[in-house]
């Protein structure tokens, strides 16, 4: 029976029966304002602050600064703690651009990932690393190049992707194929507000819910409601981040 790793997000290691496969990388695709980058802040922050798992983040779209004001806005209050702990370790826009070259890139952080003291890596986002790239040849050797490094090191991984449809199956990659599971975060308009949702399409050795169930982006990050019921489709009762998601996360 394989290892899992919880997420501590509130229904959704329940939507998992059990968490994620351990050493697992697991893509999350959604459109903008759906909740992807919080996501992954919470898989983070929980990782440590409930299970006492030291994580990575990589963000090719935020300062360190911008992010530790999302995180403490969302809810995160011990993220500056965390880092400073050297519990979370942040590599942002800064250090990941600086010189252009990925294969140099790689290498700078190649020794934390090997760090055992790290066991979760979110990487903010796929989108961005793939830039990096003109061609696709080249482009699938660094993508299973640096899954296969995540592996090697024993992180349990959360990769960010930009999905520009509204309904996922009309956006396919070559990333969706490589990963061990795919997880795909939907908003749909509804009137004034807008209401979302999180549907687990693919996770290797393990059973899952494959269905897709509401949640709600409040005080605490994110919450998946296993029951339609437990969740206010007006979106009236609890606060909802998009485009004005504190620190302008997703």
């Amino acid at each position: 029976m394989p290892e899992f790793v919880k997420t501590g997000i509130d229904g959704l290691d329940s939507i998992l029966n059990g968490g994620i496969v351990e050493n697992a990388a697991v893509l999350v695709s959604g459109n903008p304002g759906t909740g992807k980058s919080i996501l992954g802040l919470q898989f983070l922050y929980n990782g440590v602050d409930m299970f006492d798992e030291g994580g990575i983040y990589l963000t090719f779209e935020e300062s360190a600064s911008d992010i530790s004001e999302a995180a403490q806005s969302i809810g995160f209050e011990r993220w500056d703690e965390f880092v400073e702990e050297g519990r979370i370790k942040v590599y942002d826009k800064g250090t990941l651009l600086r010189s252009g070259d990925f294969s140099d890139t790689l290498d700078t952080i190649l020794e934390d990932l090997q760090d055992t003291q790290y066991d979760r890596l979110v990487l903010d986002s796929l989108t961005m690393f793939q830039l990096f790239f003109e061609e696709e040849k080249e482009k699938r050797q660094y993508l299973l190049k640096f899954i296969d490094i995540l592996k090697d090191s024993g992180l349990t991984s959360i990769l960010t992707m930009e999905q520009s449809a509204v309904f996922p199956d009309t956006e396919i990659g070559l990333e969706n194929f490589l990963t061990d599971g795919n997880i795909y975060l939907v908003q749909s308009p509804a009137g004034s507000t807008s209401n979302r949702y999180i549907w687990v399409a693919k996770m290797r050795k393990q059973p899952i819910k494959n269905s897709m169930f509401p949640l709600e982006i409040e005080e605490g990050g994110i919450k998946v409601y296993e029951q339609a019921a437990g969740f206010s489709m007006m979106g009236d009762s609890a606060p909802l981040f998009g485009e004005d998601d504190p620190g302008g996360l997703e």
